[in-house]
């Protein structure tokens, strides 16, 4: 066996990570569910969502719910800056904007450099860590943007995009 093919057996498969940040935390989501990044927008509120629903916004026709990651990870709101950033995420086929502070980089890490989440007991809900990787010293968080919304959460903001298709007008006589 040559010495690269080794070497790549040896890595395990490669995945690509966006990541951004959240207050002072580092995430990675896995680039494949990524749709597309986009600089924050007028969000149209929604009466009564949940306080991490932001509201939905109309990009090039489409109903896309918005979340402030802050407010479902139960952090401090904060003014939307030139850095914030909205990535938009397929989540259980449903297209969901989430609302982060800044967008970092593409990274790439082999299965051996990411490890298990960290083990907090019974009483603290870490399901929604995918895993974690460390880029020098630094810890990256790994989501599970799945698991981090609850099944009627999930529903709930499914709803946004049927109702977008049912409510379309039509232009008659043009």
């Amino acid at each position: 066996m040559r010495t690269k093919d080794l070497e790549s057996e040896e890595a395990g498969h490669r995945h690509r990570y966006l990541s951004f940040f959240v207050q002072d935390e580092q995430y990675g989501i896995e680039i494949s569910h990524i749709n597309e990044i986009i600089a924050m927008m007028k969000i149209t509120h929604v009466p009564r969502t949940p306080s991490f629903v932001e509201g939905v916004i109309n990009l090039r026709g489409s109903i896309i719910p918005i979340v402030d990651i802050r407010g479902k990870f139960g952090l401090e709101r904060k003014e939307h800056d030139m850095n914030t950033a909205i990535i938009i995420n397929e989540v259980s086929g449903v297209n969901i904007g989430f609302i982060v502070d800044r967008v970092e980089d593409v990274l790439t890490f082999a299965d051996k450099d990411l490890s298990e989440p960290p083990k907090f007991g019974s009483h603290i809900d870490t399901s929604f860590i995918q895993s974690v990787a460390e880029v020098g010293s630094d810890v990256i968080l790994i989501l599970d943007m799945e698991k981090i919304f609850e099944d009627d959460e999930l529903t709930q903001m499914s709803s946004f995009e049927e109702s977008k298709s049912s409510n379309k007008i039509e232009k008659v006589g043009e």
